[in-house]
């Protein structure tokens, strides 16, 4: 599933990172006069420069969008010419991938990435790392001291549900007493409370729309069928429904079909391929999704890169690149589903 952080940092879209154009290119275009003492700007781009190993250590992928997170950084690795990429077997045990970590240290990579199984477990090796001068790219479940990374990059959880609750608002904006309904991921996930809160706070916009029910799922199948089905008929009446991750809105749409409802919109979240499909298709219930994207990955990959070559990224004035990177998260429906296809993960 989707993982948590509450870092904001830098907004950029995903699919900006992944197709290379924050990473692009040379700024400078002035000639500078020899003995100024100034610094001409250094930035990334596709030409194959200073040779760059990169460290990858992901999680286990046991979920479409892990797996897609490990797919999105080996691709975007075999891209450039100038990278090798030296990748661990995928692990969601901590003292597994510690020792992974380490191994890739003694190993003296240039760079590691890490998305870690537990952000707090593995702060000590990330700042191993560090302190053996390899500058380590922190994706997406955050590390708990700032010093265990040099960049962070990743989703946003809060957003999810900002763009979800702003999308059927306005959907439902002239629509008198309308009413939402909200199947969520597990509770006790603090990434499941931050898309929440997004949604509810988006909806305080909307003030003649009311969520008259919330069921939390597992971000399962199974889950998604069976929770839904207790929602469908706990409310005979309901105008849209937001399911924080498509993986269980498969089965949720399931329920929904044997219900034989079709009087309401429904909005995913993540952006897997069987949603943009459905989309696509237009003959269900389900309109759109909000994207947690697993491109940032391949994003992970370019600053490793500029950050390896010692370079910036394109279209910014500092010499660096920004300590935080928070994807966007972007709304996907029919007029845009076709951009986002390729990006879709099973």
């Amino acid at each position: 599933m989707p993982t948590n952080t509450s870092r904001r940092g830098l907004l950029f879209g995903a699919a900006a990172l992944s197709s290379g154009a924050l990473l692009a290119g040379c700024t400078s275009n002035d000639p500078k006069d020899e003995g100024s003492g100034e610094r001409e700007q250094q930035v990334a781009d596709d030409k194959p420069g200073k040779e760059v190993t990169i460290g990858f250590a992901g999680p286990q992928a046991d979920h479409g969008w892990l797996n897609a997170i490990n797919d999105n950084a080996k691709k975007r690795a075999e891209k450039y010419e100038d990278v090798t990429l030296e990748s661990t077997e995928g692990s969601n045990d901590t003292a597994a991938q510690i020792g992974q970590v380490e191994t890739l240290i003694n190993k003296k990579v240039d760079v590691l990435v890490i998305l870690p199984a537990d952000g707090k477990a593995l702060t000590q090796v990330g700042l191993k790392a560090m302190k053996a001068g390899i500058p380590v790219v922190n994706l997406d479940r955050v590390f708990a001291s700032p010093q265990a990374y040099r960049c962070w990059i990743g989703g946003d959880n809060y957003g999810m549900g900002l763009s979800a609750g702003h999308y059927i608002g306005e959907k439902l904006k002239n629509k008198k007493s309308a009413r939402v309904v909200e199947l969520a991921g597990l509770d006790n996930l603090e990434l499941t409370k931050q898309r929440t809160k997004g949604f509810d706070d988006a909806l305080k916009n909307y003030p003649n729309i009311k969520k008259v029910a919330r069921q939390a799922a597992e971000f399962t199948v199974e889950s998604g069928q069976s929770k839904m089905s207790g929602l469908l008929q706990a409310q005979k009446n309901f105008d849209a429904l937001w399911n924080h991750d498509d993986d269980q809105g498969v089965g949720a749409l399931r329920a929904i079909k044997q219900a034989g409802r079709d009087d309401f919109l429904m909005v995913g979240g993540a952006g897997a391929l069987s949603a943009f499909q459905a989309i696509d298709a237009d003959d269900s219930v389900l309109k759109a999704t909000v994207l947690y994207p697993p491109t940032m990955a391949a994003s992970a990959i370019d600053l490793a890169r500029a950050l390896g070559q010692g370079k910036g990224v394109s279209g910014m004035a500092e010499f660096e690149i920004p300590s935080f990177v928070t994807c966007y998260s972007a709304v996907v429906d029919k007029d845009n589903v076709d951009q986002y296809m390729s990006t879709g993960f099973k």
